[in-house]
């Protein structure tokens, strides 16, 4: 029921999108010794979220067919150009906080969503 609501489905993307990053954030840091690994990162959210949007519908050629409601797709991990330390790693640990931030406010952000949406729809059905 929810998941044909614009709104709660991008709040859910969203969600997702920054698990992933919290992920490649954490691996990148558990790497930052490893000689020769390469800091990763997921694109935007935006440019993600607009690709998994922008999906061609699917038409149904039969009235009890379930129509395709579109899936998560993980977003692509690019690895950082950054500058190797002697022994071939790129992993930067300032860099990494900076993204922990940027990670901890999206999800802030995603939860905020959720929330508006969920007040919303009470409000449409008279409840507080």
């Amino acid at each position: 029921m929810f998941e044909r609501i614009e709104m709660m489905r991008m709040a859910r993307a969203m969600g997702h999108h920054v698990a992933q990053r919290q992920v490649a954030v954490a691996r990148n840091i558990a790497n930052a010794d490893t000689p020769g690994y390469r800091a990763q990162d997921l694109a935007r959210f935006e440019d993600s979220y607009r690709r998994g949007v922008e999906t061609p519908a699917l038409r149904t050629s039969n009235a009890r067919h379930i129509p395709y409601e579109g899936q998560l797709r993980p977003a692509a991990l690019t690895t950082d150009e950054a500058q190797a330390s002697p022994n071939g790693n790129t992993v930067s640990l300032e860099t990494e906080m900076v993204r922990a931030a940027e990670v901890k406010r999206q999800h802030d952000l995603s939860i905020g969503i959720y929330r508006s949406a969920l007040t919303l729809m009470r409000a449409s059905i008279g409840r507080r």
